[in-house]
C-alpha cells in the first residue's frame, strides 16, 4: 500500500495527496460504541493480543496489494486519540476523520475525503480486525473487473428460520424457513465503483440508525450486488466469546507464521 500523509486545507479539512497508488481506498468506520462487548472502551479500541482491533484491522486491509489509501472514521471526539494510537503502530500515513452518529453517516463522512483519483471504495468494519490481504484484494478485483458492488460471504451452515419478532424473549411463532443453499453470511470489505456508493448515499436516506449495510443501500438503487468467497477468519468481533475466539485466530498465525 502506498499511502501520502494527509495535509490540512486551508478551511481546517482534511486534504489528501493522491499518491500514484491511490485508485482504490478503504474506509474503516470506527465510530461505534459497541454495547454488546460489554462496558469499557469503544468496540474498535478493544484489545486483540495487546493491539487494538482497530489496528489489526487496519494492517489488515493496508497488506492488500490493491489499496492504496485507507481512511479511519474515529469516535466524533476520539480523533486525537485514534491519530495518536496509528502513529504510534507506525500508521502515521492512515486518514483520520471524525465520524456521525450512525454508521451510515461515518461512511459519507469518510467518502467526503477520498482524493479524486480513487475510483473503488472498500468499507470495512473495524469490528472484523483478522480479515486476510487475499479477500481484501479478491473484492477489490471484482469491483475493478466491472462490478458495480461487491460482498465477501461464506455459506449459511446453520438452518435459519423467519419469525414473527416479540422482542420481551418469548416464544416466537416461526413463519418460514429459507432454503439454506440460497442463503449466505456477508462479510466484509465490501466493494463498491465509487459513483455507484455516492449515489446510494445520496439517495438513501437516513431512517433511524441508517443503513448497517453498505451492499444493502446499493440493492436499493436497484444496482447488481455479486458475492464473492469470503473468509472463515473475517468474522466479526461482537460478544465476548468472539474476542476468545479472536485471540485463538491470533495465537494460531502466530505459531504457524510469525504473525
Amino acid at each position: 500500500m502506498s499511502i501520502e500523509s494527509p495535509d490540512l486545507a486551508p478551511s481546517g479539512g482534511t486534504a489528501i495527496s493522491e499518491g500514484p497508488g491511490a485508485r482504490t481506498a478503504v474506509i474503516i468506520p470506527a465510530a461505534g460504541k459497541g454495547v454488546r462487548l460489554g462496558p469499557g472502551a469503544p468496540k474498535a479500541l478493544r484489545v486483540l493480543s495487546g493491539t487494538p482491533m482497530l489496528i489489526h484491522a487496519v494492517r489488515a486491509t493496508a497488506r492488500a496489494r490493491a489499496v492504496g489509501l485507507v481512511v479511519v472514521v474515529a469516535p466524533a471526539g476520539g480523533t486525537t486519540e485514534v491519530r495518536a494510537l496509528l502513529d504510534e503502530n507506525e500508521l502515521s500515513g492512515v486518514v483520520v476523520v471524525p465520524g456521525g452518529e450512525t454508521r451510515q453517516e461515518s461512511v459519507r463522512l469518510g467518502l467526503d475525503v477520498l482524493p479524486p483519483s480513487v475510483d473503488t471504495v472498500l468499507v470495512h468494519d473495524a469490528a472484523r480486525p483478522l480479515v486476510p490481504a487475499e479477500t481484501v484484494d479478491a473484492v477489490a478485483d471484482a469491483v475493478r473487473n466491472g462490478a458495480p458492488a461487491v460482498v465477501p460471504a461464506l455459506p449459511v451452515t446453520d438452518t435459519v428460520k423467519e419469525v414473527e419478532p416479540h422482542g420481551e424473549g418469548g416464544p416466537e411463532p416461526v413463519t418460514g424457513t429459507p432454503d439454506r443453499s440460497r442463503l449466505r453470511a456477508v462479510q466484509t470489505p465490501q466493494g463498491f465503483a465509487r459513483k455507484v456508493l455516492v449515489e446510494a448515499h445520496a439517495r438513501v436516506a437516513l431512517q433511524g440508525e441508517g443503513a448497517t449495510d453498505d451492499a444493502g443501500m446499493v440493492e436499493r438503487l436497484g444496482v447488481d450486488v455479486v458475492v464473492v468467497p469470503g473468509h472463515e477468519e473475517a468474522f466479526k468481533v461482537t460478544r465476548p466469546l468472539d474476542l476468545v475466539l479472536a485471540e485463538a485466530v491470533l495465537a494460531r498465525r502466530r505459531a504457524r507464521d510469525a504473525y
